[in-house]
């Protein structure tokens, strides 16, 4: 190869590096007077002799240098797997023109990683977490069936089992592929409990599958009821299932509520949003502001919104009562699951509230009763208590029994 090409060859190369390669691209990179790649990917290929480029996080930077040397040096790019797969080809083409350059592809990693789990990843969510947080995909993991990951230095397997923990997900088996066609490939299995705990190569891809019949996944439904949901068409936290507010205490806090269309509505430690939701179609076109404190709990909010089309209501991430500061007066207040400095919270909703709003409080317990009941009662006259007290049919063979549901208290006040 004495010519200079007036190409930019990217190859796409795997864990065993130039032993892996067709003829041409080996002799490609032996050849190359500029090798670019990342750490890794540089490190995979020790018999190229030209000068090394690391790829960093300035892909601005890294295009400017391409171009400079385009035509002066023989240049090569590599990439780990398919470099038009979530990989740094698709962005350099773009930038500096397809025509400058030739890809030769290696079989992905993620392809040979669901190859060696056996599992089809023609429905599964793909995403790049060198590019993107974690957070920013958690939504579409939490309803996922099936999901690749790239990891990244810093988002690692371990640190995903363990962010997903925190969040409540652990409905998830993990596999985590290391070096997939190398000599030291290896394949580990285990809970995302096992996972946080273990150490991998930074070469791997992280297979995520969720474990059959979670509580956790919606109950499949084409659309909401009004009001009176069952529980289970909710996607809720693990492991806090159970703690959402019962369908039937829902639909008498909704009534006391007296929810119009075209009000506001916030509702307090929203959990999962199932109360949100409801309101949501009750006020239309009117908005409903979910607070919630949890992040977990927040984006099940935001992916129980999107999965059944409800688009009034506005998910807030924040503290209460610091988080009201900017949103608009509330006609109606529901508060559920309050704990912790429930004077000044509810203080602070009273105050929030538009004369003729009413506020509602749902608590479960005697010690929050107390403290509920005795701070209404000095923000304003005439608070109403309402227990609650349900039991559901169960049929057994032949004969038909009822379970009883936690009591419940149910409190209200209107503003004057």
């Amino acid at each position: 190869m004495a010519e200079t090409p007036a190409k930019i060859y990217i190859i796409g190369i795997g864990a065993d590096g130039i032993a892996g390669l067709t003829s041409r691209a080996g002799e490609l990179v032996r050849s190359a007077q500029m090798l670019v790649g990342s750490e890794t990917a540089l490190r995979l290929l020790p018999e190229a002799d030209g000068e090394r480029v690391r790829i960093g996080s300035d892909l601005g930077e890294l295009s400017e240098r391409l171009l400079a040397n385009f035509g002066h040096k023989r240049i090569v790019v590599a990439a780990t797997g398919d470099p038009m797969f979530y990989g740094v080809a698709r962005y350099l083409c773009d930038r500096l023109g397809k025509d400058r350059f030739e890809v030769l592809p290696h079989v992905s990693s993620m392809q040979l990683a669901f190859a060696h789990v056996k599992e089809s990843w023609e429905e599964a969510y793909l995403t790049d977490l060198s590019t993107r947080s974690l957070d920013d995909v958690l939504d579409r993991i939490r309803t996922a069936e099936t999901v690749g990951l790239f990891t990244s230095d810093t988002y690692h397997p371990a640190r995903i089992a363990r962010e997903l923990l925190i969040r409540g997900l652990d409905y998830f088996r993990a596999y985590v592929c290391e070096n997939l066609g190398g000599k030291d490939e290896r394949l580990t299995t285990g809970d995302l409990g096992e996972i946080q705990g273990m150490t991998f190569d930074s070469l791997n891809v992280m297979i995520l599958k969720r474990k059959p019949g979670r509580p956790d996944a919606p109950r499949t439904t084409k659309r909401l009821m009004r009001f009176g949901n069952p529980d289970d068409v909710f996607a809720q936290s693990q492991p806090k299932t159970g703690l959402i507010t019962q369908a039937e205490v829902r639909a008498l806090a909704l009534s006391q509520l007296d929810l119009q269309a075209g009000c506001v509505m916030w509702d307090v430690g929203a959990g999962s949003g199932s109360v949100a939701l409801e309101a949501a179609q009750l006020v239309e076109p009117g908005r409903v502001y979910a607070l919630e404190q949890d992040s977990a709990d927040y984006h099940l909010i935001v992916a129980n919104a999107e999965t059944y089309g409800i688009r009034n209501v506005q998910a807030v991430f924040g503290t209460a009562p610091a988080v009201f500061q900017g949103l608009p007066d509330p006609d109606a207040i529901f508060i559920g699951g309050n704990g912790g400095e429930i004077a000044r919270l509810l203080e602070a909703s009273y105050a929030a509230l538009r004369p003729g709003g009413r506020l509602v409080v749902n608590v479960g317990t005697l010690e929050m009763l107390t403290q509920t009941y005795e701070t209404m009662k000095r923000l304003a006259s005439g608070v109403s208590v309402l227990l609650v007290n349900l039991s559901r049919s169960v049929e057994q063979l032949e004969a038909l029994r009822f379970d009883a549901v936690n009591p419940t208290f149910l409190l209200k006040v209107l503003k004057k």
